[in-house]
């Protein structure tokens, strides 16, 4: 089983580590790979494990963030309500999606229980189809929340009835893999970034699968549309990043980068780089490593 945990924390670096080392020397657990944007003050760890060890090892990860966040100082271009703002836990492999939510739902409660900290369930784990999205559960943020908690359609799942004072509340659900794509701007006007955003994601009529937000990179004087591609097999990388190129166009606004955030998966990597190089009839068991890893 995979989780993707992300913490509102992306500038310090001796707070990042000691998040980190929760998931470190752990049997049954293997920390993959953590990264940090400090324009988005948010870090982004993937981990993988069998569901008991990575279980107690999230949880510890969640008591450390409660720790060490504060909220009520927090600043970054990247919507969130908690210091762990959302825990995904995705099925990899002879797991599957029923266990994986109950994983999900068990951290959930042991989290609300041991940290006082209110929890949300969302995607596949969600109380309620209005809880789905996570977009609708961050809604507010976490200057927000108390208000929002109290309506009697956002009551946390587990936990107190008000958030925790200053590590907010946490999403926790599962889900299938999805894809952290973002496409840098070069330009530094922010609207034009947030209404490319707009057109790309489903919301506004864009791609199916995608959700999107313009973000400001103050640190480069640029600007870029952060993605998240929530099934990578039917919304392709090529297809999100051609729209944000063709929506550009029309600002004169040139496309200067783009960025993966954590680990995606090879297909998706493989059928965009079969679209920009025009393979004919090429699939991803004609990549090695794929077939060294069968």
């Amino acid at each position: 089983m995979e989780c993707v945990p992300n913490f509102s924390e992306g500038r310090d670096k001796e707070k990042i580590e000691q998040i980190a080392d929760a998931f470190r020397g752990k049997e049954g657990v293997k920390l993959l790979d953590y990264s940090s944007d400090a324009d988005h003050n948010r870090s982004v760890i993937t981990v993988v494990g069998e569901p008991e060890p990575l279980k107690q090892a999230v949880i510890d990860a969640i008591g450390r963030a409660v720790e060490l966040i504060d909220l009520t100082h927090h600043k970054g271009q990247h919507p969130r309500i908690g210091a762990v703002d959302v825990v995904p836990f995705i099925p990899i492999r002879n797991v599957t999606m029923e266990e994986t939510i109950a994983l999900s739902k068990a951290v959930a409660q042991t989290a609300a229980e041991k940290y006082r900290l209110p929890v949300f369930l969302y995607e596949k784990s969600a109380s309620a189809s209005h809880r789905e999205n996570l977009a609708s559960v961050r809604k507010g943020e976490f200057e927000g929340l108390t208000e929002k908690m109290q309506l009697p359609e956002w009551q946390a799942d587990f936990g107190p009835s008000e958030p925790h004072p200053t590590a907010g509340a946490v999403a926790v659900g599962a889900r299938m893999p999805l894809v952290a794509y973002n496409v840098n701007l070069g330009t530094g006007d922010l609207e034009i970034a947030n209404a490319i955003a707009r057109k790309v994601r489903h919301v506004g009529g864009g791609l199916r699968f995608c959700k999107a937000m313009g973000v400001a990179l103050h640190d480069r004087g640029i600007t870029q549309v952060s993605m998240n591609l929530t099934d990578y097999t039917k919304t392709a990388i090529y297809r999100a990043h051609e729209l944000v190129r063709i929506e550009a166009q029309r600002y004169g606004v040139p496309v200067v980068g783009a960025e993966v955030i954590g680990l995606v998966p090879m297909a998706a990597l493989v059928d965009s780089a079969a679209y920009y190089l025009g393979l004919e009839n090429f699939s991803i068991n004609q990549v090695l490593e794929a077939k060294l890893m069968e």
